[in-house]
């Protein structure tokens, strides 16, 4: 077996896997590190914005998280030594990049940078955040300064007293423009769109925290819980069926505003940091000091669109040239373009990017027909506007791993979803992601006329459908 990518997504299903009882499992990650998004975000402020006891393997629970939100690098080394006293770094081949994917009527060929692998079965945990965007705009080659993308963060350029050009104001920038504010001589903040910020209830874990979630691991557990049930009524809100949804939103709608207010004492700037879309469209952020970073007398934030980069500066639609010495993307991630790097082809040769040619689909996320033994870790309609996405991904493990389980138990040497399945599937998603908030938002979600990102319920159902397979949604496929 192979699984493509060692964050923790790839890293959960290998354990899962080898719980089942399958062992023979090799994980390609192409960089030189486990880690994921991880590993590759390391610029100033980057932190979780779950709290950490929920933002972990439900079995490998850590009493040892610094504070309630923990930093980048805490995440990192949380998920290198768990990783390594699972005994899971045995298996993991780094500086291997998978290109392609061809079913060769009974396995699959593994083409990679290293040579080609043979797989009975291919777990693709590349995740959704992988694959950083930097927009197409003219110029964009031309800027005569240090340019580089929030997830390949240049620790080398010095931004002292620099003027620095922010493009984005997503989950990363909210965390990165106060994590340089005090550094930088000036920096302007280019939004498109303004999110939804809220208190970050942080705090640093004392000694007594860490001696209680030692001694008396059902005390973290209970953080956990906790934690667990108050995103659970943020997602039953998204729905748009609970009775929780008006007065949530309108207490989080009030807490935004009052934060807002307080964070920014000029009327017109707070004017332009005001989301022009429903509360739950994108992902509600949380920061303490987002709103006063941009308060300060050296920040300036632009609304005018981005029409092109110029050796000196960023050019907006008003026709003005705003200069900069460093240019740095905060613009997010391909989340859409699912296996976008990877060339899959699966049964007859089919590609499956014509497949997905109208939107990304899988049943339960996971599985695609006429792509026999081939299953995705955070793939389509797996994604939540609030909770930790770990909850996620170990319920697709545990259901990948049955299914591994059940083809080296002899149910079928390929196995592959129902078409009718994947389709009825496809119909609710797309359904319940119409009638709820997401009906109401414009472009994040989707792609095309489609969301293919978004979960559209509670992750409790979610953890439920996948507890056990239903072997009636697959069918075997004819090898040889």
């Amino acid at each position: 077996m192979v699984v493509i990518g060692a964050g923790f997504g790839g890293l959960g299903a290998a354990h899962a896997l080898r719980e089942a009882g399958v062992t023979d499992v090799t994980v390609l990650e192409r960089a030189d590190a486990v880690g994921g998004v991880w590993r590759d975000n390391t610029y100033p402020g980057a932190a979780c914005d779950v709290p950490s006891p929920l933002y972990s393997w439900s079995w490998a629970t850590n009493p040892d998280w610094s504070r309630r939100y923990s930093p980048q690098p805490e995440i990192l080394d949380y998920i290198e030594r768990t990783a390594a006293a699972d005994g899971l770094l045995d298996r993991v081949r780094t500086g291997t990049t998978v290109t392609g994917l061809t079913w060769d009527g009974g396995r699959w060929q593994v083409a990679t940078t290293n040579g080609t692998y043979d797989a009975d079965v291919v777990v693709a945990a590349v995740g959704q955040l992988s694959e950083p965007v930097i927009p197409d705009l003219p110029g964009a080659d031309t800027f005569a300064g240090p340019v580089f993308h929030s997830a390949a963060w240049r620790h080398d350029v010095d931004l002292g007293g620099k003027r620095v050009a922010v493009i984005g104001t997503g989950a990363s920038a909210v965390q990165l423009v106060p994590g340089i504010v005090d550094e930088v001589g000036a920096m302007t903040v280019f939004q498109r769109s303004a999110p939804y910020v809220v208190l970050r209830p942080d705090r640093l874990y004392s000694r007594l925290h860490h001696r209680l979630f030692r001694r008396f691991p059902k005390v973290l557990g209970f953080e956990r819980l906790a934690t667990y049930e108050l995103t659970e009524l943020f997602n039953r809100a998204l729905e748009g069926t609970s009775l929780v949804k008006r007065p949530l939103m309108a207490a989080i709608r009030a807490v935004w505003r009052l934060h807002l207010r307080r964070g920014v004492r000029d009327p017109e700037l707070r004017r332009r940091l005001v989301p022009d879309y429903p509360l739950g469209c994108k992902r509600l952020l949380f920061s303490n000091d987002w709103y006063p970073a941009l308060a300060r007398d050296h920040v300036e934030v632009v609304t005018d669109r981005v029409t092109a980069i110029e050796p000196a500066g960023v050019r907006t639609a008003d026709g003005h040239l705003h200069e900069a010495d460093v240019l740095v993307w905060g613009t997010g991630f391909a989340a859409k373009d699912y296996l976008g790097t990877i060339d899959v082809r699966g049964v007859d040769g089919v590609a499956l990017r014509d497949v997905w040619a109208g939107g990304a689909r899988a049943h339960l996320g996971l599985a695609v027909p006429g792509f026999p033994n081939l299953f995705c870790v955070y793939g389509p309609n797996t994604n939540l506007g609030g909770s930790s996405i770990i909850q996620m991904l170990e319920a697709q493990a545990g259901w990948i791993a049955q299914v591994a389980r059940g083809i080296a138990d002899g149910r079928g040497p390929a196995l592959a979803v129902r078409p009718e399945v994947w389709a009825a599937y496809d119909e609710e998603m797309q359904s319940r992601l119409g009638s709820g908030i997401w009906s109401r938002c414009d472009s994040w979600y989707r792609d095309g006329a489609r969301i293919t990102t978004n979960w559209p319920g509670e992750v409790a159902e979610y953890q439920q459908r996948l507890a056990t397979v239903d072997w009636a949604d697959l069918e075997q496929v004819e090898v040889g």
